[in-house]
């Protein structure tokens, strides 16, 4: 089954059954409930306006002229920003005074994906209790169209780009005139989706001196795995050596995660990008900071080097947008290179990240040529293991995650998500899947071999819980 109903939108590969596949029925019936959702959370005003772009996918026209006539059908105002992102579509919502808008972007899964994220008024995703909402129109069928006469209207906007690059540039901590002044050569890496249409203009206002361009024709064919990981960065890595460059680039194709590669041709570490950009807005502004459980302990290592408080939220960008807002944070994200820079908006920003790591990097004091791996060396090295033990589905998850927690309570142990176990500067985290039988087992450690240890060892106590 690869169609997944989640309380932020729906996702799935292109064509098959309908309920199983992201098909056009399937596109219709969400589409519907989001408008309805809409509708019913603002009767008194007839006027409702949605904001809808989308990453270069392939099926992304498809599911386009799906979705905006779906929402014109409920009467619902449809702006097309087109070829977009999704931070960019988040920034358009509230500046277009829109009720809502969708993404129509599957994030970094691979070409056959899809899917639609749903925003609120504010350009930010729906909450749990929204989304639970929304899931229930959607199974009860309680939609209702509008007639001919007040059908909604369609525009088309493609300024949003150049809104968005100009926000990033007014924003007071990027430092265009230290960025101009280093003369900075990057390579960039937008997996041909629509990055590449705004990165070079971006790196261009910003002042960069020279760009490579690697996969920037936003046709949808992902010339790799689009997901930053390091597995699938070998080619701009060469390339960053090979063109004696500053660093490297690379966004996913939607352009909310920021991978980075050193002068070396080394991953920075996609953990890492958060924690540059916290300790560069923090040398600036104090205040706390927020990553969910499973991101990298170097951030609060950077915050409280800093005497300022750190704090953990489960996993899931609105959940970290939650507790940001609960600590008044500065800063905050993902350890998966998500960026959200509130003074910007409340959502995972590649460009505004872009901009903030260029700043600091532009005013790190070491050589041009050797700054990128010179500040990675600043920050404390962790390695994350990444692990899971599959279950059957007559075993209690909760109640092995119960015994696990009691087994461990002398330690700092942490239940808003799962189990987090702390061990000193080591932990280990265990979240159970929602569709599957899976605990899912992340472990940190500063040797790569203790994390393994850390997780083999909770992977072990996990099948003595069960045998019990």
């Amino acid at each position: 089954m690869t169609l997944i109903k989640s309380i932020s939108g729906i996702r799935g590969t292109i064509g098959g059954e309908v309920g199983e596949n992201l098909t056009p029925e399937d596109i219709v019936k969400f589409a519907s409930a989001y408008g309805q959702w809409l509708k019913n959370r603002n009767k008194a005003n007839t006027s409702l306006t949605v904001v809808i772009g989308r990453d270069a996918r392939i099926s992304g026209e498809m599911l386009n002229h799906l979705v905006v006539g779906t929402l014109i059908g409920l009467g619902i105002n449809v702006v097309d920003i087109g070829l977009s992102t999704t931070p960019t579509v988040e920034i358009a919502v509230p500046l277009e005074n829109a009720n809502g808008g969708i993404i129509l972007t599957a994030s970094h899964n691979p070409k056959e994906w899809n899917a639609l994220k749903l925003l609120n008024e504010k350009g930010e995703f729906i909450s749990a209790e929204d989304g639970a909402n929304l899931l229930q129109i959607a199974d009860s069928g309680e939609v209702k169209y509008q007639t001919v006469s007040k059908l909604g209207e369609y525009s088309k906007n493609d300024t949003y780009f150049s809104k968005h690059i100009q926000h990033v540039l007014d924003l007071a901590l990027v430092n265009k005139e230290a960025i101009s002044n280093k003369n900075f050569k990057v390579v960039i890496d937008c997996v041909n989706s629509t990055g590449g249409i705004v990165l070079p203009l971006l790196l261009k206002a910003l002042g960069v001196k020279e760009v490579i361009e690697l996969y920037c024709e936003p046709n949808g064919n992902f010339p790799h795995n689009p997901e930053p990981l390091p597995e699938n960065l070998t080619e701009i890595s060469a390339a960053v050596i090979k063109h004696n460059a500053d660093l490297g680039i690379v966004v996913d194709p939607d352009v909310d995660r920021l991978a980075l590669v050193s002068e070396d041709g080394e991953m920075f570490g996609e953990e890492y990008t958060l924690v540059a950009v916290a300790d560069y807005v923090l040398n600036h502004t104090k205040g706390s900071t927020v990553s969910n459980l499973s991101s990298t302990r170097a951030l609060r290592d950077v915050t409280e080097g800093k005497n300022c408080e750190y704090f953990a939220s489960a996993v899931g960008e609105v959940n970290v947008v939650d507790k940001m807002k609960e600590g008044n944070a500065i800063i905050g994200g993902e350890g998966n290179g998500g960026v959200i820079y509130p003074t910007s908006h409340y959502g995972r920003d590649a460009l505004v990240g872009i901009g903030l790591f260029l700043s600091h990097l532009a005013t790190f004091n070491g050589k041009t040529k050797k700054a990128c791996s010179k500040l990675r060396s600043t920050y404390n090295s962790y390695f994350i293991s990444k692990n899971k033990i599959e279950l059957t589905p007559d075993i209690n998850v909760d109640e092995i995650l119960s015994k696990v927690h009691e087994k461990y309570k002398k330690q700092p142990v942490n239940t808003i998500d799962g189990v987090k176990i702390e061990f000193d500067k080591e932990w280990v985290h265990l979240r159970k899947s929602n569709t599957e039988p899976i605990i899912r087992i992340y472990s940190e450690s500063e040797s790569e071999t203790t994390a393994n240890h850390l997780a083999m060892k909770i992977i072990s106590d996990i099948k003595e819980i069960i045998k019990s």
